[in-house]
């Protein structure tokens, strides 16, 4: 199958059919290869409804993860958007032509290095990368209007909510293997929040290292 046929066969059979109906989030699966960003061997899969393996035991989102994310946080093109976890950097491209300005971190230098590369062949030149541990977030550029999280945690916590405008929205995947939820929280302008469940999925975890390592005997 050509890669066009896949990728207008994923927009009906996966992306429509699972509620993204946002002609801008659509429109950017066809602006947008992902087959580009797909790792060697995997790049036939790239428009598949299968979590891709990446190196360092990390994955990218399926297609209809990603379109329900970009479709929940329903950014006006203004926004300053923290996205932790770059991975292929396949959704720090499509973020890119949705906001002002995307920060974009990872803890592996090679996701970072790479993704470099792929946005800037797609002139994504709207997008900062940085390596490091963003698994409380980025307080030194704080605030965002928006915060997207693209590995599992246990729960929010005050750091990752101080980071986010009166208005503003964070993305996070909460739970353990293997019931995880992709959650939307929304801070009102009245220093209230809202939490709705975008999807339920299972991903690799947030690498924190300010958790205490397990002992491997």
């Amino acid at each position: 199958m050509s890669n066009q046929l896949a990728r207008i066969n994923m927009i009906k059979q996966q992306l429509r059919t699972g509620n993204v109906t946002n002609p801008a989030i659509l429109a950017l699966y066809d602006q947008i290869p992902r087959d580009e960003f797909a790792p060697n061997g995997f790049k036939p899969f790239a428009y598949s409804d299968m979590q891709i393996p990446l190196s360092h035991e990390q994955r990218m989102l399926t297609p209809l993860e990603e379109g329900l994310i970009l479709q929940s946080l329903a950014l006006q093109g203004f926004e300053t958007v923290l996205e932790i976890g770059t991975g292929s950097g396949f959704l720090t491209a499509l973020l890119s032509r949705l906001c002002k300005h995307v920060i974009s971190v990872d803890y592996y230098s090679a996701f970072t290095h790479q993704a470099q590369r792929h946005l800037d062949a797609h002139r994504c030149t709207n997008v900062t990368l940085l390596t490091g541990d963003g698994a409380q977030g980025w307080v030194d550029l704080a605030p965002f209007d928006a915060i997207v999280f693209t590995g599992a945690f246990d729960a929010l916590n005050d750091s990752h909510r101080l980071q986010i405008v009166p208005g503003g929205k964070l993305f996070a995947i909460i739970g353990q293997e293997p019931v995880m939820q992709g959650q939307l929280h929304t801070l009102n302008h009245d220093g209230m929040w809202h939490t709705e469940v975008v999807f339920e999925t299972n991903i690799p975890a947030l690498i924190d290292t300010s958790k205490t390592k397990d002992f491997v005997f």
